[in-house]
Order: structure tokens, then C-alpha cells, then sequence
């Protein structure tokens, strides 16, 4: 896949899956734009690399960078909503500030990058933009109502941005199963017994493994291909397998 004289915009690109999609889209040839709180560390000095300080559930922030990305580069192609945080709590547990956050991050970032960035899609009548939603679009687990909500929410906004904009800009959202991030590693560091829940983590695929950023990260690029231009409002689960089987014994 050639994305010369293309522009990508990534969220969350310091490290995990967006910085894998960074990188991928740089070797593919495309001009690349990373939003992020973090400064990037990949110590890439080119004039199709632009590293932006940014908060993107902040309008303010989101909006000035997007004018950055197209005086810089012209025109946005593709939108990558990669950016995303994790806390752990029920409803009753969860405070409102720490809810407030998980959505903020999670969801309004998703709609504030889309909205700076359809534009310049909807001027050159083609553009994709992707969301990273999560399995737990799906499925849910203990302690992670603010999480598995604002990741559910993705998916009925990823349908609403390609109802909207077609047939000029498609949208998916691709939903990970368990992948070895930085953000999975600090969670698992929480733990009292981080190998028993790697271990754990690992035996809830039936591939028998987490996956890699860089996995993802090919997903993402076939999917802003032409080659996947059929595929639009969907929500691509990669997640090795995981919750499509019932738990207990074989009879």
C-alpha cells in the first residue's frame, strides 16, 4: 500500500498502537501528524513527521492543531482516533471526575478530532477515519463501567460519521482484543501477581496470545486503502478470539 502525498492524522501516537500506526504510515510513505499529551520519543527528523503537543478532548487544542496539520501539510486524508486512557471502578465506585476523564478522553476527543478533520476530507471528496474502539465494545468485564461505556458509545458514533458523510468519507471502528501496550503493562503492574495476569489475559484467547500493536496497526492502514472501500459504519473486531465462547465444562 503507497501512501505517498497523503497526510495522517494519529491520536495517542506517543506509544502503543498509535505510535505503531505512526511508524507504518511513515514507511508507507505518507506525511504524518502526531496528536498526543506525550512528547514523541522516536526521534524522527523529517518533514513528513509533525509532532504536536496536544490534549484532544480540549477544543481549543484539537482546533489549533488541525489548523497546524494543514498549514503544514494541506490537507488531512486520513483520521486515526487512536487516544485513550483506562480506569478501573463500578458505577458506585467510579467518582464524577473520573468518569468525566474516561469520556472526555475516550469519546469527545473522538468527535472533536473528527470534526476539525472532515473538512479537508470533505474538500478533496475522500478521507477515512478510523476509531479505535475496543472489545469491550461487546463484551464487558468487572470494574470497568466508565471504560466499556465510552467504548460502546464509539460504535454508534462511528456509524453516525459514515451515514453523515457518505459517500466521501468512510468510517470504521476497529475493536482490539487484549494487545501488548504500555497501557496493558501499567494495568497489569497494578496487580499483586502480574504473571498470573498475563497468564489470564493470555488464556481468554483462543489464539492462546495477546496481540501487537503492530497488528492493529496493519488493520488500520488496509482499512484507509482503497482496497477496503467497501467497508464502511462497521466496527472490525482483532481480538484473537476473544468472548465469542461460553465458559464451562464440555459435556
Amino acid at each position: 500500500m503507497n501512501y505517498q502525498n497523503k497526510t495522517v492524522v494519529i491520536t495517542g501516537a506517543a506509544k502503543g498502537i498509535g505510535a505503531a500506526c505512526a511508524k507504518l504510515f511513515f514507511d508507507a510513505g505518507a506525511n504524518v501528524a502526531l496528536l498526543d499529551v506525550a512528547d514523541d520519543t522516536s526521534l524522527i527528523n523529517d518533514k513528513r513527521w509533525l509532532n504536536i503537543h496536544c490534549d484532544v478532548s480540549s477544543e481549543t487544542q484539537v482546533k489549533d492543531a488541525f489548523e497546524q496539520v494543514i498549514q503544514h501539510f494541506h490537507s488531512v486524508d486520513y483520521l486515526v482516533n487512536n487516544a485513550g486512557i483506562q480506569r478501573y471502578g463500578s458505577v458506585t465506585e467510579t467518582s464524577v471526575d473520573e468518569w468525566d476523564l474516561v469520556m472526555n478522553v475516550n469519546l469527545k476527543s473522538l468527535f472533536l478530532c473528527a470534526k476539525y478533520a472532515i473538512p479537508s476530507m470533505l474538500e478533496n471528496k475522500k478521507g477515512v477515519v478510523i476509531n479505535i474502539a475496543s472489545v469491550q465494545s461487546f463484551v464487558s468485564q468487572e470494574k470497568v463501567a466508565a471504560y466499556t461505556t465510552a467504548k460502546s458509545a464509539i460504535l454508534g458514533l462511528t456509524r453516525s460519521i459514515a451515514v453523515d458523510y457518505a459517500p466521501h468519507v468512510r468510517c470504521v471502528a476497529v475493536c482490539p482484543g487484549t494487545i501488548d501496550t504500555p497501557m496493558l503493562r501499567d494495568a497489569i503492574a497494578l496487580s499483586p501477581d502480574p504473571d498470573a495476569v498475563m497468564q489470564e489475559c493470555i488464556d481468554m484467547h483462543l489464539t492462546k496470545r495477546i496481540g501487537t500493536a503492530e497488528e492493529v496497526a496493519e488493520l488500520v492502514m488496509f482499512l484507509c486503502d482503497d482496497k477496503a472501500s467497501f467497508i464502511t459504519g462497521q466496527a472490525i473486531r482483532i481480538d484473537g478470539g476473544l468472548g465469542i465462547t461460553i465458559q464451562g465444562s464440555k459435556k
